[in-house]
């Protein structure tokens, strides 16, 4: 427990601070250091002073001095991220590679904007031979850079910097390769590189190697185009065999959906999300008329999640989409749901992820003044009647009528991809999203 200081030393400190900080102000170092050390000791847990005087001492080379310097800071200013950081700088400089992970993961916990700190995480990691983990760091201190209009271009970047960024950027390109490749490589192995060659120009696309040949400019996936497949809007009944099950059986699905929408409670919820998604849906969704607008689904399955309830709630609807051969990636797919969109709701233009999978609609209540747009074609919906389209083209819906509209949707594979190529997308969507996740995690 540190003893009280009298007035006259208190006087004193205060005194010194503001002589040291001018001569910051002024730019003489020299003085503010002296002063600085002065303070020292009238306050020897002070953290300006601590960390001002390990700067000097870094900048003399004197690394193992301005460490411990910063560790009393630190222990002074618990909860200070900044302190830290400088404390992670210092402990790289002196050859402690750990400490320096440990003491930038703290400030990192407390400050996770402060990008500098993730970037010099990452250069820690990679030197401890951990590129993957390096490679998330890099990924993370990029993306709060950019968010911050930072790290842009070379005019966005602080000049001392640049060559960091620079690096960041080579080795996260290089690490996503190794690891996105090593996903699809057994598949390589099985059936030949000829088998997967759309697949490998389809990772080159997504890891910008190579630009996406659109054919179509009404086309812009926006996460993962795949190359070499026809490219139309919409897609032939006859590509989709199993959909005719669908079809036959569209009275006993209506007659669940029904039994969904009649029960006291509600089981449906926002298609875009909680209602704290609010400002999602004000870009998609708008009002035709004086009720407001609603998009709700009673989902089956929602990112490869089975919702158990649902698909007990509606068993023949559940047995029916369990027989079709959906996609199927491990936290992406499927997607299967009934879609509700309330009187006098637009849905506006939007685009889907990716071409490798189709989107098919089973019309179930469809009231007049309803339909379904797609890169510029409109379809109107027909009850019992399954469509199928390309979500990858800009595609917008409406319900202008004063009554429910209800389809139920799905995912199927594009038919224009191989069986093995089909399992080669699933390997790599799932890698691709364990990265992603795995970069987004604190």
């Amino acid at each position: 427990m540190s003893t009280p200081m009298d007035p006259a030393s208190q006087s004193t400190a205060a005194t010194l601070r503001t002589q040291a900080r001018a001569a910051v102000q002024r730019g003489d170092a020299a003085l503010a250091e002296q002063v600085f050390a002065g303070l020292l000791e009238l306050l020897p847990t002070d953290a300006e002073a601590l960390q001002f005087l390990a700067a000097r001492e870094l900048e003399r080379g004197q690394t193992t001095r301005a460490t411990q310097r910063l560790h009393a800071a630190a222990q002074a200013q618990p909860g200070d991220a900044a302190v830290l950081h400088q404390l992670g700088a210092a402990q790289v400089l002196a050859g402690d590679l750990q400490g320096a992970a440990d003491s930038l993961r703290a400030a990192l916990a407390l400050a996770p904007g402060l990008f500098v700190a993730q970037l010099r995480l990452g250069a820690v990691l990679e030197r401890q031979g951990l590129p993957q983990q390096a490679a998330l760091a890099y990924l993370g201190a990029m993306h709060a850079a950019q968010a911050n209009g930072r790290w842009l271009s070379d005019d966005t970047t602080a000049p001392g910097l640049r060559d960091a960024v620079k690096h960041a950027a080579r080795h996260v390109a290089a690490t996503r390769r190794a690891l996105f490749d090593a996903a699809i490589e057994p598949l390589r192995q099985r059936y030949g590189r000829a088998e997967l060659a759309r697949v490998d120009h389809c990772l080159a696309i997504y890891l910008h190697e190579l630009p996406a040949p659109l054919p179509d400019p009404r086309q812009r996936p926006l996460f993962l185009y795949f190359p070499g497949v026809p490219s139309q809007p919409f897609y032939p009944r006859e590509r989709f065999p199993g959909h005719t099950r669908l079809e036959a059986a569209v009275a006993l699905i209506r007659d669940e959906l029904r039994s969904v929408l009649a029960g006291a409670d509600d089981p449906l919820e926002p298609f875009l999300g909680t209602p704290s998604a609010a400002a999602v849906a004000a870009r998609l969704l708008e009002s035709t008329g004086a009720q407001e607008a609603g998009w709700d689904a009673f989902f089956f399955y929602r990112h490869g999640e089975r919702y158990d309830d649902h698909c007990a709630r509606c068993p023949r609807t559940s047995a029916l989409l369990e027989s079709l051969p959906l996609v199927r990636i491990r936290d992406h797919a499927p997607e299967t749901l009934f879609s509700v969109l309330r009187p006098g709701t637009r849905i506006l233009p939007h685009r889907g992820v990716t071409n490798t999978r189709l989107v098919t609609h089973l019309p179930l209540i469809v009231p007049p003044q309803c339909a379904l747009r797609v890169g510029g074609q409109t379809h109107a919906w027909e009850e019992g009647r399954c469509v199928t389209f390309d979500d990858t083209f800009e595609h917008d819906a409406w319900n202008h009528s004063a009554q429910t509209r209800v389809v139920l949707i799905l995912d199927s594979w594009n038919p224009d991809l191989t069986e093995v190529e089909q399992l080669a997308v699933t390997d790599l969507v799932a890698a691709i999203g364990d990265f992603n996740r795995a970069a987004s995690s604190p």
